[in-house]
């Protein structure tokens, strides 16, 4: 979740964001719920003759206030869906760093099957966390040091009707009591508005090591980190999953008190397939081999979890290249973890050579993929211009090696 949680920046109220909040409070007036309601379909196009029409009924700054919330509910359905983002209040930050409902529902669901009933969400940022969470029936003590930002975290509660389940304080996280919650969350902050995104851990807000030492202290924790974090930062006492949603990998989480130390996952929305290893017991890496009739591309959350080896066991495959995350087999195998590919063609990478190959297949349908390899996707479709009724894929890629050209299309 998006949140101002620095201990080392001042309050919100002394950076000088009364009004922010008092544009804020202003929405929540009568008049202002009926201009949102007004200006909810405003195209971005005709937002400035919008405004200019509002504001000779409407203060100004109400107008401004109420436009920018339209356009931020309408970036948010695409994480909140329409329904709730059209109740729902957000600001910037908050649209930009929210946990997709999806995964907030998600990990939601963890927690309950974990036996939580309370928990403490340090750093909730605009709430859709605290809301995923009360929905699966667990009271939330939603906690933010931003006075605005806590301000639409009890606004989203009360909108979704779930404010009996969510208390949110203004509070720096580091002075918070979570003792007699049974679980806590952490959302640290990972940008920053001199530097944007943090990639040390320890420049996150709170530093990941504080954030580490308040979950050890509860049963049960989950830590959002960033996904490309390094696998030595992560302590040995927790199980590490790196989630994606729709093939994209959203965020990583550290999780306490599952009965899993010391251990990787990778889990893939929306079905929530979901591969785990001891990290006991990780199999080595899979064997170079020759490229097969099929090559297998891992979802992003199982190359992050380093889960490769177990979707090549899978699939009896090796990989094309020691360095690339591409799994090869002879046989076409149905899995969760990966999507299938005929390769009917192998290339060394030549331009001139994919133009004409296209050209003679009749390709006008092109996707290109690329794992090691320095050509721009783009770049290469300018080039090969294709034209034609059929589709292909080709990779860009590496064999042993070599800078290759695999032609293929997915597997039925």
């Amino acid at each position: 979740m998006g949140r101002v949680n620095d201990p080392n920046t001042p309050s919100g109220r002394d950076a000088g964001l009364d009004a922010p909040l008092a544009a804020f409070a202003a929405l929540r007036t009568e008049e202002g719920r009926a201009l949102l309601d007004e200006v909810r379909d405003v195209d971005p196009a005709q937002e400035l003759a919008a405004a200019t029409r509002l504001r000779r009924e409407h203060p100004a700054p109400l107008v401004s206030a109420a436009l920018a919330q339209a356009r931020l509910r309408q970036r948010a359905a695409a994480k909140f869906g329409a329904e709730d983002a059209a109740r729902m209040f957000f600001t910037p930050n908050g649209v930009e760093q929210a946990t997709r409902t999806s995964v907030a529902a998600y990990r939601a669901e963890r927690f309950k099957a974990l036996g939580v009933r309370t928990l403490a969400d340090l750093c909730c940022g605009i709430g859709g966390d605290a809301i995923a969470l009360a929905r699966a029936g667990v009271s939330v003590l939603a906690v933010d040091r931003d006075p605005l930002t806590c301000a639409v975290a009890r606004a989203n509660a009360e909108a979704l009707g779930l404010a009996e389940l969510i208390e949110v304080r203004e509070a720096d996280v580091t002075d918070v009591d979570t003792s007699a919650h049974d679980a806590v969350f952490v959302d640290p902050a990972r940008r920053s508005a001199k530097r944007g995104r943090i990639f040390d851990p320890e420049a996150y807000s709170p530093p990941l090591s504080w954030a580490v030492e308040a979950a050890l202290k509860a049963p049960h924790a989950a830590l959002k980190i960033a996904p490309g974090i390094p696998h030595e930062a992560v302590p040995a006492e927790a199980e590490a999953e790196w989630i994606s949603d729709g093939g994209d990998v959203k965020e990583a989480v550290l999780w306490f008190g599952t009965g899993a130390p010391a251990s990787h996952r990778a889990t893939l929305l929306p079905g929530g397939a979901s591969l785990w290893t001891s990290l006991a017991t990780m199999p080595p890496d899979p064997e170079v081999r020759s490229v097969g009739r099929y090559l297998y591309e891992p979802d992003g959350a199982v190359i992050r979890a380093h889960l490769v080896a177990r979707v090549a066991e899978e699939v009896a495959g090796g990989l094309i290249d020691e360095t690339i995350a591409y799994v090869t087999s002879d046989e076409h195998h149905r899995t969760a973890y990966a999507t299938a590919y005929e390769i009917t063609d192998r290339l060394p990478f030549n331009v001139k050579k994919l133009k004409a190959l296209l050209r003679e297949r009749e390709v006008g349908i092109l996707t290109v993929k690329k794992r090691g390899s320095a050509v721009e996707p783009e770049e290469l479709r300018r080039k090969v211009k294709p034209q034609g009724r059929n589709a292909a894929t080709v990779f860009l890629t590496r064999v042993a090696g070599a800078p290759t050209m695999l032609v293929g299309h997915p597997a039925p």
